[in-house]
């Protein structure tokens, strides 16, 4: 079967690119990965991939090229130059890029992946670590129909909601969206947990019964046991969320959106990395509300 199958490389191994291509080889593809990190190279190659030493050599024999990095400057690195993606993939090749990046950075890839023969995808994710692990990702993408039919086979196994939401950079947008929703619900959870908290309620009881009803969500089934029990290990972290709250604004300003609340998270998230929280996970949004309500967050 792993004959049929697309060859694939994987640029970018980090809480999510692992994971992910991880549940490919399950699936029976062939991956070829590289990262910066020797540890993750030998995590992909115990888990019956391929590890190579250079982006070059990751790509010059596969069919779909995937690139899961933290934001636009390093997917710009690893695209252009000598070095790059597109100096080396072969014409044909679809690209898939599923880092989280602003959408004109998408829209830039395209166009000039296309004067190489190279087609593009861009297919951000949402479900965080978790989401990753048990392929049930969201997967919102921009690009062309026929491109994102040959690679559905490839989101299938990724996660659970793929939509292919417009042209190139259609996906980023949705994306942006999306985290701006999940960065108002995150503080929103924050402030009615030191609320409930400092009025003496069992907060176990309080968010079980607050999950169960209209306020519910998967950001609170997801953080929940963040916040009872202050672990901020990141599953995404504050200072991807930072970068991320930058291109959704940046992206407002320009289509002439106003985002008030979404503005003042912004400003939160920002606070939290100056406060040297940008390594935690994004529900430390909490010991940013702690600290405004003159408590100090546990170490």
């Amino acid at each position: 079967m792993s004959n049929t199958l697309p060859k694939i490389a994987w640029i970018g191994l980090g809480i999510m690119g692992s994971p992910m291509a991880e549940n490919l080889i399950k699936a029976g593809y062939q991956v070829t990965g590289f990262t910066l990190e020797q540890a993750k190279l030998d995590r992909l190659a115990a888990a019956g991939g391929a590890a190579a030493g250079s982006i070059a050599e990751a790509v010059k024999d596969a069919d779909v090229v995937i690139t899961m990095v933290p934001a636009s400057p390093q997917v710009e690195a690893i695209a252009y130059g000598d070095e790059g993606i597109l100096a080396h993939a072969r014409p044909g090749t679809l690209l898939i890029d599923m880092s989280s990046i602003t959408p004109q950075t998408s829209v830039d890839l395209a166009e000039n992946a296309a004067d190489k023969g190279i087609r593009v995808l861009d297919a951000p994710v949402s479900g965080g670590e978790a989401g990753a692990v048990e392929a049930v990702l969201s997967i919102m993408v921009g690009g062309e129909r026929a491109d994102f039919d040959e690679a559905k086979p490839i989101f299938d196994v990724l996660g659970k909601t793929i939509v292919l939401c417009g042209p190139h950079g259609s996906g980023q947008t949705v994306k942006a969206a999306n985290q701006l929703i999940v960065a108002v619900n995150i503080q929103a959870c924050a402030e009615a947990v030191v609320f409930l908290e400092k009025s003496g309620v069992d907060l176990t009881a309080a968010l079980d019964v607050l999950n169960g009803g209209l306020a519910g969500s998967t950001v609170l089934t997801r953080k929940k046991d963040n916040f009872l029990k202050r672990e901020f290990a990141p599953g995404f972290r504050i200072d991807l969320h930072h970068k991320d709250m930058g291109i959704v604004t940046d992206a407002a300003r320009n289509v002439g959106a106003a985002l008030p609340v979404g503005a003042v998270v912004a400003q939160l998230v920002a606070s939290l990395r100056t406060q040297g929280d940008g390594g935690l996970d994004h529900s430390a949004l909490l010991r940013g509300v702690e600290r405004l309500s003159g408590e100090t967050p546990a170490a």
